[in-house]
């Protein structure tokens, strides 16, 4: 079957049961739409920014098992993308990003949209292919998708010339890849997990610290079975919320800059600590002086080696995945049946950290406080919602109010910190599962970053809710500039924001503006239940002066928070 490059191309995706291709069409890739649009299989979705295809390709990769799609032009097509390719890179999001290039010949030339698209992914990319010959694009999207997927997920680049996509051969789709320098092990040593076992047998002031790696191997499930054998109490990443059930007696709540008071001081005193799919990193584990500084025993399961001994030396290193490694550490502990008593003293100083109820805040009557809305969402929605975030205090927030109980529910850009995630995520999730609750916890700074999106909610009619806490300040930045530069507020107070409402209504869509705390849980309801069809921005008037605590400042350890009790 002799087949020209782009029909080569959407061939790969059928071949790969791609659902949906989050792009933009520009003159490089052209001959790709024009297959497109000739074909039914493969379903493209128009956004309006390139940034935003690669976040929705994200969101729906996250909120399922499959691999993310999107499509670009070259030059600013392929530049535009780049912020949502490194967002991936950074949380071990599996993509593949096709970008069109110019013609063969015009490569090095300083051709009309022309930039060395290799060239700048390279350091936020899994890998990437600069194709050269028609032969060659079926095994390379075959490796593309391969490698996206296995070992430590990643986004993978494919930069296609236009004259490629013109050029024809014979199809034929490789049923396999083998690729000589890239084998990532699953399996783990045994002779490390029976030392693992016999250390958690031992411990007892344990401690089980579980990131995004156990929801990317789907290992959730694992992780909840060997928690309670263990009788250990949890504590989740950023990454990690929804890999275990927020809801249960075991779990302290999330670690780090912004984690629970109870969390920080068990995983900074612990004897023993199991480290599972998570990279101690340096907003979790704050100075790595002051935490190596407490003796204790480092278990590390990751199916990335170079993730291991990173930041924090560990006695116990166990490469591979996540989901096997559990399995068989999980059969070693119900061999031996532990011995519960063995951490009774250990849970008694726990709960009396819990006893400091480090996540309480002052209610009002008076003024809406953003914890009480992600309260109310969380009450209104059952705790069911897929949630997206953008980034800052409002991320923070979501995290710590509502409780996850569920893997993949929890989207967020945890690594790179991108504002402008959260609606473009949202319409992946939202495609991805059509009768479920999507929510975008967001602040009036990030969603202006992608606001231009409603437009493609609009046109796909994606019913997605979006919750909008807006202090009318960039508000981790003045939380920081109060806390560390004596409230000099430069450049973050918005004082020339628009009427949300009323710009989600030009957009096609409705708009809530509220501002009255006993209005919360109504407007909510209206928009999750009454309007379940449509997009609702709900524009929630929160508390300015309100910030996030716990905080544990930069180069601080997990021991010196500050907490709101103490102000």
């Amino acid at each position: 079957m002799v087949l020209t490059g782009a029909e080569i191309v959407v061939r790969c995706l059928q071949e790969e049961k791609v659902e949906y291709l989050f792009g933009y069409p520009g003159g490089a890739v052209l001959f790709i739409y024009d297959e497109l649009f000739k074909q039914d299989k493969v379903r493209h979705v128009l956004v309006r920014h390139e940034q935003a295809a690669v976040h929705a390709a994200d969101g729906y990769a996250r909120s399922t098992e499959s691999v993310g799609v999107a499509l670009v032009t070259s030059g600013p097509g392929a530049t535009n993308a780049v912020t949502g390719i490194a967002t991936a890179y950074m949380d071990s999001i599996p993509l593949v990003i096709i970008s069109g290039q110019v013609p063969t010949p015009a490569i090095g030339l300083d051709a009309f949209q022309e930039v060395d698209t290799v060239g700048i992914t390279r350091p936020c990319v899994k890998h990437n292919f600069l194709v050269k010959d028609v032969k060659d694009i079926a095994a390379t999207i075959k490796k593309a998708f391969y490698i996206a997927k296995t070992g430590r997920p990643g986004p993978v680049l494919v930069d296609i010339p236009k004259d490629i996509t013109a050029h024809k051969c014979e199809f034929v789709y490789p049923e396999s890849v083998s690729l000589r320098s890239y084998n990532p092990v699953v399996k783990g040593h045994h002779g490390q997990i029976k030392k693992a076992a016999q250390l958690l047998f031992e411990a007892k002031r344990p401690m089980i610290y579980a990131g995004g790696g156990v929801v990317l191997s789907n290992a959730s499930e694992q992780l909840t079975k060997l928690a309670r054998a263990l009788g250990f109490p949890v504590t989740n990443t950023l990454m990690g919320l929804g890999s275990y059930p927020a809801s249960d007696k075991q779990f302290v709540g999330m670690l780090g800059m912004h984690g629970t008071y109870e969390a920080n001081m068990s995983m900074h005193y612990c004897d023993v600590l199991l480290a599972v799919g998570a990279r101690f990193d340096d907003r979790v584990i704050g100075d790595p002086k002051h935490f190596q500084a407490e003796p204790r025993k480092i278990i590390h399961i990751d199916i990335d080696p170079s993730s291991i001994s990173k930041r924090v030396k560990v006695d116990v290193p166990i490469v591979g995945d996540v989901k096997e490694v559990l399995e068989e550490l999980a059969r070693l502990i119900e061999a031996e049946k532990p011995n519960p008593e063995n951490a009774s003293a250990w849970w008694r100083q726990i709960n009396e950290w819990r006893g400091k109820q480090c996540m309480l805040y002052k209610g009002s009557d008076e003024v809406i406080k953003p914890q009480f809305v992600v309260q109310k969402m969380w009450e209104v929605t059952g705790g069911d919602a897929f949630v997206a975030t953008d980034v800052g205090q409002h991320q923070m927030w979501a995290a710590q109010y509502y409780g996850f109980d569920k893997p993949r529910r929890w989207v967020t850009s945890g690594g790179l910190g991108t504002m402008g995630f959260g609606l473009p995520a949202a319409m992946g999730i939202q495609l991805a599962h059509p009768d479920k609750p999507v929510a975008v916890v967001t602040g009036e700074g990030s969603i202006q970053m992608c606001i231009q999106e409603l437009s493609t909610c609009k046109q796909y009619r994606l019913p997605i809710k979006v919750v909008s806490l807006n202090n009318r300040y960039l508000g981790m930045v003045r939380q920081w500039q109060e806390f560390f530069h004596g409230n000099r507020y430069s450049e973050s107070y918005m004082d020339s924001l628009p009427d949300f409402a009323k710009i989600a209504e030009a957009y096609g869509h409705r708009g809530i503006q509220v501002t009255k705390p006993s209005d919360v849980e109504g407007a909510l309801r209206e928009a999750f239940i009454t309007h379940k069809n449509d997009l609702v921005f709900l524009d929630f008037q929160v508390d300015s002066t309100e910030n996030v605590y716990p905080m544990v400042q930069g180069g601080k350890g997990l021991t010196e928070m500050i907490l709101a009790e103490d102000l």
